[in-house]
C-alpha cells in the first residue's frame, strides 16, 4: 500500500488532549523524521514509528529511524497553532523516498504526522533535503485550526 495522504496522525490528535507532546524550543520533546518507500504502510492511523517500508541508503548517511529534527518552534497564528522545524538534509545519500514520518522519540516514538511526497524523490550519492514549508497558518508543516 502506498502513502496516499499527508496528515496529522489520529493518535497525535488524541494525545494532544492529554498533553503528551511538548514542542517547546528549549527543553521540549525530541522529534525525528524517518523516510519511507512507496511500498510503506504509513498513514494517518499509524500510532508510532515503524521500520517497515523505511528507505535504505547504500552510501550510509541515512540510518534506520532517520534524523533528529532541530530548530523546532511553535506559535499561534491567528486562530491556528503552527509548528516548524529547520530543514533537514542527508548528505552523500542514495535514497528514493515517497514520504516521511515525523515522530516523538521523547514519547515512546509516537507518531505526529505523515508526509506524502506525491511522487518518488531521489538522490544518488548527493544531498537529500527535506525543506519545510513557510511558517504560516496556511502552510506550516503542522497546523491545528
Amino acid at each position: 500500500m502506498a502513502i496516499t495522504t499527508s496528515a496529522i496522525t489520529s493518535s497525535f490528535k488524541n494525545q494532544l488532549l492529554n498533553g503528551t507532546h511538548d514542542f517547546a524550543a528549549s527543553g521540549g520533546d525530541k522529534f525525528k523524521l524517518a523516510l519511507y518507500t512507496d511500498s510503506s504502510v504509513i498513514g494517518p492511523s499509524l500510532a508510532s514509528f515503524t521500520t517497515a517500508g523505511q528507505v535504505t541508503d547504500s552510501t550510509g548517511d541515512y540510518s534506520s529511524g532517520g534524523k533528529v529534527l532541530t530548530g523546532q518552534t511553535h506559535k499561534l497564528s491567528g486562530t491556528t497553532a503552527i509548528v516548524d522545524f529547520a530543514d533537514l538534509s542527508y548528505l552523500t545519500a542514495t535514497i528514493t523516498a515517497m514520504g516521511a514520518l515525523i515522530y516523538n522519540t521523547s514519547q515512546a516514538n509516537k507518531s505526529v504526522a505523515v508526509l506524502d511526497f506525491v511522487s518518488n524523490k531521489t538522490s544518488t550519492s548527493g544531498t537529500f533535503t527535506i525543506q519545510f514549508p513557510n511558517f504560516t497558518d496556511t502552510l506550516a508543516i503542522i497546523r491545528l485550526a
